[in-house]
């Protein structure tokens, strides 16, 4: 799925050059990578229902969060550090993200949550369990999964990396703010006081957030950020490039895999007891997905940004840090609150909806004659659109 310039030209699955040896060209792994993952899901959630008690080791070994951290390893390997200040001084693509992320995005899926879990559209009753699972989620800030899809995608790894950064600094100091306003707050000024009857306090503390984001964004950076330091002065950029990127780099599909199956393991039980339950919270999330993934593309193109930019940006805003939304809802709720329920619902929905959606940013980049990779510095020849 990636296209790397290798020689006088851009490589990738249609470049047809069996020459170039890049090790992801459309492998089989690759080619088939849709039914690897739903695969994976089904394994998963077969595995949970048929031995439930995997759970156990799967949480006491904490498996979930080693496949989140390998799975982000190799992106954060390939990124070239050097160009991050290129990034960060393109302030329209930072204003983006932020407006995107922080505006956008929590108040979307708000307004999802009230019309489809607030009891004010007929037909739907009020589920005030089910309307704060997706209010935490809504407000967690993507930090994990994003690095992936960019990758599928053939995104910028250095503008994802420092667009999750910037969101990272804001999700410390406003994410217990920002459900404490949309839960707490928002509702009751609407007049739907049913929807937090009961919840006389809420706190979740900077702390909770930190750590979460040191858990699954700064060990694989710090991973990644030393792999290059240390590979390009032992041996040489070229090497690095060349041969320890191309060995470490299957690992992200693999350990992808290997993630979906854990996560889906440990909610099996649940999943084939209310599958109802699933596909009605599954709804609200998929259009979140699709909606911000679509406005997010269309503001990229509107501000003059490249493929593999408006693709960093696309991503980072359509996904959400649900690690740190299930570890908030199980701490205030507890584990088997509706609440937490739904939370877990995210990521089941997430993996196969952004993976549809990897392949519409490949299609978009097909249609709209989007060439070549600016890593962000923006690129009206990048942007010429052919209408054909």
């Amino acid at each position: 799925m990636s296209e790397e310039p290798v020689g006088a030209h851009e490589h990738g699955p249609d470049c047809g050059c069996e020459a170039c040896g890049d090790p992801r060209s459309m492998d089989f792994l690759d080619k088939y990578l849709t039914v690897w993952i739903f695969g994976a899901m089904a394994v998963g959630v077969g595995l949970g229902f048929v031995a439930p008690s995997v759970t156990g080791p799967i949480r006491n070994l904490r498996l979930v969060e080693i496949g989140l951290i390998a799975m982000m390893y190799p992106p954060l390997a390939k990124a070239d550090y050097s160009r991050l200040r290129t990034v960060f001084s393109n302030w329209r693509v930072l204003s983006l993200s932020l407006v995107q992320n922080w505006l956008i995005g929590p108040t979307l899926m708000f307004g999802l949550a009230v019309v489809f879990f607030g009891g004010v559209v007929p037909g739907l009753p009020a589920r005030p369990e089910y309307f704060l699972g997706l209010v935490f989620i809504g407000m967690a800030r993507c930090i994990a999964m994003v690095l992936v899809w960019n990758e599928l995608a053939d995104g910028s790894t250095e503008y994802v990396t420092g667009l999750v950064a910037f969101n990272s600094l804001f999700q410390i100091v406003t994410y217990g703010v920002y459900v404490w306003f949309f839960a707490l707050v928002l509702p009751p000024a609407l007049g739907m006081e049913s929807l937090v009857a009961g919840i006389t306090t809420f706190d979740v503390t900077p702390m909770q957030v930190f750590e979460a984001i040191v858990v699954f964004l700064g060990i694989p950076f710090a991973a990644g950020f030393l792999s290059r330091y240390v590979g390009t002065r032992l041996g040489s950029e070229a090497w690095y490039e060349e041969e320890f990127v191309p060995r470490v780099d299957p690992l992200t599909l693999v350990a992808l895999l290997f993630t979906v199956i854990v996560m889906f393991a440990t909610q099996g039980g649940t999943i084939v007891a209310s599958p109802g339950d699933v596909l009605v919270i599954a709804v609200p999330l998929t259009i979140y997905f699709v909606a911000m993934f679509l406005v997010s593309f269309g503001m990229g193109r509107g501000i003059g940004a490249d493929y593999s930019t408006t693709t960093a940006i696309g991503f980072t805003a359509a996904s959400n840090n649900f690690e740190l939304a299930i570890a908030v809802a199980v701490a205030v709720f507890g584990v088997g609150s509706g609440v937490a329920f739904a939370t877990v619902v995210g990521p089941l929905i997430e993996v196969p909806v952004l993976l549809a959606l990897v392949n519409v940013a490949l299609y978009f980049r097909r249609r709209f004659g989007w060439a070549g990779r600016d890593d962000g510095r923006g690129s009206a020849a990048a942007e010429t659109s052919s209408d054909d």
